[in-house]
C-alpha cells in the first residue's frame, strides 16, 4: 500500500469511532448550553424582573430561534470554505459570556443578548457537530449519525434543564443553575480545540469518489428554495429537528 493510500481519510463509523463519539459528547455540551435556562429563566423573567406578560417572558425564545437560523445560514456556507473546526471553536468561544449574563444581568434586556450569543453558539456548533459526523460516516451511514447527534443533544437538554431546577429549587434562581454553562463551555471549548479534528478532507474524499461528481453544483437560492418549500420531506425533517 502507498503512503498516500494508508493516509488517506477513511469513512465509516467503525473507522472514525473515537472521533465520532468526541463529537457527540460536545453536541451533548452545545445542548446543555439550551436546557439550563428553558427551566429556570421563564421564573427570572417574572420573579427577578417582574415581567407580567407571557409573550415578554419567552421573547428570549424568540430571540434565540431567529438568531440561531441566521448562524445556521451562515455557517452552512462558510463550512467549506474554511473548514468545520474554525466554526465550531468561534461558537464555543462566543458562548464564555453567556452563563455570566445569566447569572449577574441587571436588566431582561441582557438575558435578549445573551440569547442572541445561544442562538449564535447552537446555530454554529450544533451545526458543524453534525455536518463533522456526516463527514467522518459517509454516505452509508448519515440517517445513524443524524439520529446519535440528536440523541444526544436533546438527551443533554433534558438532563441540564431537570439539574438547573433542582439547583434552583434548593439555592434560587440566580446565579447557581447557570453555573452549569460555566462547565459546559469550558470543557466543551477544551475539547473541540484539542482533540476535535477537522473533517473537510473527509467530505472531500466522498465528494471526489460520488459518481456525480461532474455535476454542477446548485446555486443557493436554488437550494435555499428547495429546502424551505420545495421539498416536504426536508420540512418535515426541519420541523423534526427545531430549537428545543
Amino acid at each position: 500500500m502507498s503512503v498516500k493510500a494508508a493516509s488517506r481519510p477513511r469513512l465509516g463509523l467503525a473507522a472514525n469511532a473515537t472521533q465520532f463519539w468526541l463529537l457527540v459528547a460536545v453536541n451533548a455540551f452545545v445542548g446543555s448550553m439550551v436546557g439550563i435556562e428553558r427551566d429556570v429563566l421563564p421564573l427570572v423573567g417574572q420573579r427577578v424582573f417582574g415581567l407580567a406578560s407571557e409573550t415578554a417572558v419567552l421573547s428570549f425564545i424568540v430571540t434565540f430561534g431567529f438568531t440561531k437560523a441566521l448562524a445556521n445560514l451562515y455557517a452552512g456556507r462558510t463550512a467549506d470554505r474554511i473548514g468545520r473546526k474554525p466554526l465550531l471553536i468561534a461558537g464555543w468561544l462566543l458562548a464564555i459570556p453567556i452563563p455570566f449574563l445569566l447569572m449577574f444581568a441587571p436588566a431582561w434586556g441582557w438575558i435578549l443578548f445573551a440569547n442572541v450569543l445561544l442562538g449564535i453558539n447552537q446555530g454554529l456548533c450544533w451545526s458543524m457537530t453534525v455536518v463533522m459526523k456526516i463527514d467522518l460516516v459517509g454516505p452509508k451511514q448519515r440517517g445513524l449519525a443524524m439520529g446519535l447527534n440528536e440523541f444526544g443533544g436533546y438527551l443533554a437538554v433534558g438532563a441540564a434543564a431537570y439539574l438547573s431546577g433542582v439547583i434552583a429549587a434548593h439555592y434560587g434562581l440566580r446565579p447557581w443553575p447557570f453555573a452549569l454553562g460555566l462547565v459546559s463551555v469550558a470543557v466543551a471549548l477544551l475539547l473541540s480545540v484539542l482533540f476535535v479534528r477537522e473533517t473537510h478532507g473527509h467530505a472531500r474524499i466522498e465528494a471526489a469518489d460520488s459518481a456525480h461528481k461532474d455535476t454542477a453544483a446548485p446555486s443557493f437560492n436554488h437550494i435555499f428554495a428547495h429546502v424551505s418549500w420545495g421539498d416536504l420531506s426536508v420540512r418535515m425533517l426541519r420541523s423534526a429537528l427545531s430549537p428545543a
